[in-house]
């Protein structure tokens, strides 16, 4: 066993840093000032390959086989290589590690797991490239946590060959934008029967709703779904009819150590930040890292973010390994559980070691703490996570 992420994996690490510090740092204070989605930085993440890490070179990806990297080098695939890319880009901004995060996990991942080899030759190559970008729409207004309680239906229409489509969706990542192709979303498709069915953007009927006013992630797009009447095809029906409701929680699982590694970047980045500015700002004669209440505090927090890190690649790596689906679950939730709240912890701590200027838009921190609160809620709450683990454990929790 060994703790270390491999040198391919630690190389790649390297080039994601660099462009997330030389891409995107020096321009993420103005996005979030505007609320402003990058395109072109979606297109060049698609052109270094992270969309692409965990789909087969055949649709575009880096994977030459089952879960073979095409090129070991910078960019050898594998789920780990996609939460060392998420890490680094949540590093430096969390509304662009998102921006991947659900579009890999949420928008790529239904269709390359569940779809029809023409379904995956028809989407998947422009969402591997970073031409187009995929959303999940299982959320409602009702049924949050408690997605088995979704009112969005569909029926068939035999005779014409049609679903039509009728209900509401709620914090869509990436459903708005101008390059937004495909919602995958679930519908009730018969009594006791929830399906998954794929909605190509601009499909008459297909309404998407103004933008959030979010407190953070303010460079994300996010928006509310509603459904008139929306007419598509039988064959977009994705996997099994009946499945939909399994298939997008086994997708919920990889998304899970995916925004783990989101709140490890997270945490890592007011490390550093505190780190930095404990050595530069001097109280009584003195820099405030040496002052015990200071440096104890960023120690503790030192531990959490190894910890978090820890869990996270553990689960990355039960993943990649091919283990069986109670045990990557397990990890999964654990992992998102502790590395979630720790990244709120450290942004609380961060925001303290800078003082009045921790409270300021000018430093990073300020955005960290309207940014992380959202990692103990999305992809399941941390109330959800507890539950998860107890029935891990055997135990009988509702």
């Amino acid at each position: 066993m060994t703790f270390e992420l491999s040198s391919e994996h630690e190389s790649f690490r390297a080039v994601v840093r660099d462009f997330a510090e030389r891409e995107i740092a020096p321009h993420v204070a103005g996005w979030d000032r505007d609320h402003h989605l990058p395109l072109e930085v979606v297109r060049a993440m698609g052109d270094l390959g992270l969309f692409g890490l965990v789909v087969p070179e055949q649709y575009g990806g880096a994977l030459a086989g089952e879960g073979t990297p095409a090129d070991e080098g910078v960019a050898g695939g594998g789920f780990t290589s996609l939460c060392v890319a998420i890490e680094e880009l949540g590093r430096v901004d969390q509304s662009i590690g998102i921006t991947l995060e659900a579009g890999v996990g949420l928008g790529i991942n239904p269709i390359l797991t569940y779809g029809t080899d023409a379904q995956k030759q028809a989407w998947l190559p422009d969402l591997v490239a970073g031409r187009a970008l995929a959303a999940f729409g299982l959320t409602e207004p009702e049924a949050g946590s408690d997605a088995g309680a979704t009112r969005t239906r569909a029926e068939l229409d035999t005779a014409a060959g049609q679903w039509t489509i009728n209900g509401s969706k709620a914090f869509i990542t990436n459903s708005g934008t101008d390059i937004t192709s495909v919602v995958t979303v679930t519908a009730r498709t018969g009594p006791q029967e929830i399906s998954a069915i794929m909605v190509p953007s601009g499909t008459p009927g297909f309404i998407v709703e103004p933008a959030y006013d979010k407190l953070g992630w303010h460079i994300s797009d996010t928006h509310g779904l509603t459904f008139e009447d929306c007419r598509v095809p039988e064959g977009n029906l994705l996997g099994t009819r009946g499945k939909g409701f399994a298939q997008f929680l086994a997708v919920l699982d990889d998304g899970r150590i995916a925004i783990s590694a989101l709140a490890v970047g997270l945490a890592q980045a007011c490390l550093e930040h505190s780190v930095r500015y404990a050595k530069q700002r001097h109280t009584f004669g003195v820099p405030i890292g040496a002052r015990q209440a200071v440096a104890f505090s960023l120690s503790d927090l030192a531990v959490s973010v190894e910890a978090a890190r820890l869990l996270t690649y553990k689960a990355a790596a039960l993943k990649d390994a091919g283990r069986s689906t109670a045990e990557i679950k397990q990890a999964a939730a654990i992992a998102k559980l502790y590395s979630s709240e720790a990244a709120v912890t450290a942004t609380r701590v961060a925001t303290q070691v800078f003082g009045g200027n921790g409270f300021m838009e000018e430093f990073p921190v300020a955005r960290f703490y309207r940014d992380a609160k959202i990692l103990e809620i999305g992809e399941g709450t941390s109330e959800v996570q507890r539950m998860l683990i107890a029935r891990g454990l055997g135990l009988p929790v509702a």
